[in-house]
């Protein structure tokens, strides 16, 4: 399933950030306010079970998660995704993984991977602001299908038509969440019209 979140909100935020004058305060602070919005959808068919509890009023039956929820950024530009979801979900635990891109083939290397334990049994919340050729993205599933996670979602800020397609022929059993479809890949790889290299804009590297 590929999922394009058109909400006002995450739409008015995102358009701030594609601003090339906005700086890195604004910038950081509104992809943090789009990842708790996004959250919100994401987790809309979590899985919960009964527990009975005593209300200041008497007894009742209410609902908790009922699977560990694993969020993991794809680092380093991830990381600007990862509070605004824990905010959401205090209760996840991350994993990272690291990985950078060849910028003559475009093809992702691993560097980092740290994950906590029975990903078999979570829900895994792979978050990465942008989905451009999509090779990120395919690697960082692979990596975690490999150490036995079954339930996966992508959840990314902006994604090129290139990336979303390589992605579900890869993996048709992930579930892609965006804030924004938009046009295509550049000759160097990059979302048109995108809002550039999302990690610089993030931590003000460029």
């Amino acid at each position: 399933m590929l999922e394009v979140l058109n909400h006002p909100l995450i739409t008015h935020k995102l358009t701030i950030m594609r601003n090339k004058e906005t700086g890195t305060k604004d910038f950081r602070e509104n992809l943090d306010e789009i990842a708790e919005l996004m959250a919100y959808e994401v987790c809309r068919d979590l899985p919960v079970r009964s527990v009975d509890i005593e209300t200041p009023m008497g007894a009742c039956t209410g609902y908790e998660l009922s699977k560990q929820v694993v969020i993991v950024p794809i680092l380093r530009a991830g990381i600007g995704l990862l509070d605004g979801i824990r905010r959401l979900i205090p209760t996840a635990k991350v994993g990272f993984i690291g990985l950078y891109r060849d910028e003559e083939t475009l093809e992702p290397h691993e560097y980092f991977a740290k994950f906590p334990k029975n990903l078999e049994d979570s829900i895994i919340m792979i978050v990465d602001p942008m989905l451009a050729t999509g090779g990120s993205a395919i690697a960082a599933i692979d990596m975690m299908k490999k150490r036995g996670a079954k339930n996966i979602r992508l959840v990314c800020l902006v994604g090129a038509p290139e990336g979303a397609k390589a992605v579900q022929e890869a993996h048709p059993d992930v579930d892609i969440y965006l804030a924004a479809m938009d046009d295509h890949l550049n000759e160097i790889g990059y979302i048109v019209p995108g809002l550039g290299d999302a990690g610089d804009r993030i931590f003000g590297t460029k």
